[in-house]
């Protein structure tokens, strides 16, 4: 699947400034890990933001959507239109929520690979 490169880079410099992460391909497009854990993706043109259960009322009022894959619901994630985080200031404002709630998070104990 594709995935906005332009959204990605975006993400990428509104990153950079608040915290180390990793990149992986996932969910046909990219996701952007803080502290080892998930906190952003893109999946065409629009933006996933973990925000976790807690944060998920506040994001929808924010206007994010509730986001699905393959049918089921994924919990604490929202889907953002990417013409949403066209505006700068919009798209700082949720990975700076992601960001904060990846931190939140204890981060996880790699595991040793079998073989």
């Amino acid at each position: 699947m594709v995935y906005s490169e332009d959204l990605a880079e975006r993400i990428r410099a509104a990153l950079g400034p608040r915290a180390p992460f990793d990149e992986r391909k996932m969910f046909g497009g990219i996701a952007f890990l803080v502290n080892t854990h998930m906190a952003l993706g893109v999946t065409r043109d629009d933006l996933m933001v973990r925000v976790g259960k807690d944060g998920t009322a506040a994001a929808l009022d924010r206007g994010g959507t509730v986001m699905e894959m393959g049918g089921r619901t994924m919990t604490g994630m929202i889907l953002v239109d990417g013409a949403r985080v066209a505006d700068p200031d919009e798209l700082d404002a949720w990975v700076a929520t992601a960001v904060e709630h990846a931190l939140a998070e204890p981060a996880k104990v790699k595991k040793p690979r079998k073989g």
